[in-house]
């Protein structure tokens, strides 16, 4: 029997990891001027993210719209739908994407512990966050195994901060979790990394809810199990900050990543199918949905 052969797994994550943290180095040691700085990083994180996360996903800088013409503020990064959401408006070569198609979005300071527009940078993420969360959605109905299904709950969306590092106090993350609490409804935050110091993920509780399905009881506490921006809303309205948790800093990308991914892939999953004909009333028009 051929001896088996192992490669060690510490050693790959390790290599990951390094990566990631030099090439965030190199932009914040060799760029002086603050917005230069600013985009050299938020182009780190979206090469990245491109790099590591299956196709299906795409990774901009963009801003968010809705079918009546509301935007977000301009996002650091958006992960957004590439299979399902048929248009992306791109002029000047920026992208507005349809709410519909968004998973995540990430705002990009160099500092988690400084400020922005006279705001903790933890404040200025969540408004960027709830900027999109706000927005207006409405899904359609899909095909699924050859069957027409009713238009699906919408999804959450995610929100976090990417940062090369926290100055301050270093021997505990009680200013950090202070600022967590504070971000409630759709400026909450989910999840984040802080690159020489850890990544971080949030838990919320929710109001605990049992419903029957196909004669069984089904506890889906946290879920949103209807259609409709208005329970989604009172999905992220009902959610209360419960505890945070800290990678060790060396881990602080592999983390991260593993977070995200879990996120998509198992709290999220697939967007629902977007309702075309809200945006073509904008200027008028409609296709046919008895088809």
């Amino acid at each position: 029997m051929a001896e088996s052969k192992k490669i060690e797994l510490k050693s790959l994550f390790a290599s990951m990891q390094h990566q990631m943290s030099a090439q965030l180095s190199t932009n914040r040691d060799n760029i002086t001027h603050s917005g230069s700085k600013g985009d050299a990083l938020e182009n780190a994180w979206i090469e990245w993210l491109r790099k590591y996360l299956p196709s299906r996903y795409s990774v901009d800088k963009a801003i968010v719209i809705d079918f009546e013409g509301n935007i977000s503020h301009q996002i650091d990064i958006v992960i957004y739908d590439n299979w399902f959401t048929p248009f992306i408006f791109t002029q000047n070569g920026f992208h507005y994407i349809p709410a519909e198609g968004v998973y995540a979005v990430f705002e990009v300071k160099p500092d988690i512990s400084d400020f922005s527009d006279g705001k903790h940078n933890i404040a200025y993420a969540g408004e960027k966050i709830e900027s999109v969360r706000v927005l207006k959605r409405e899904a359609a109905s899909f095909i699924n195994g050859g069957i027409k299904n009713s238009a699906r709950p919408l999804t959450k969306i995610l929100g976090g901060i990417l940062t090369s590092t926290k100055s301050g106090e270093k021997s505990n993350n009680n200013t950090l979790i202070k600022h967590f609490k504070e971000q409630t409804n759709l400026k909450s935050i989910d999840i984040g990394c802080i690159a020489d110091y850890g990544s971080f993920y949030i838990d919320y509780s929710s109001p605990k809810r049992i419903i029957k399905k196909f004669g069984r009881e089904q506890d889906v506490t946290g879920e949103i199990t209807e259609a409709g921006m208005q329970p989604y809303l009172e999905y992220y309205e009902n959610r209360q900050y419960l505890d945070s948790r800290f990678s060790s800093s060396e881990n602080s990308f592999v983390t991260f990543f593993m977070q995200l991914t879990r996120h998509l892939q198992q709290s999220i999953g697939t967007v629902p199918a977007i309702n075309l004909n809200k945006y073509l009333e904008s200027i008028n028009e409609q296709i046919d949905e008895d088809i």
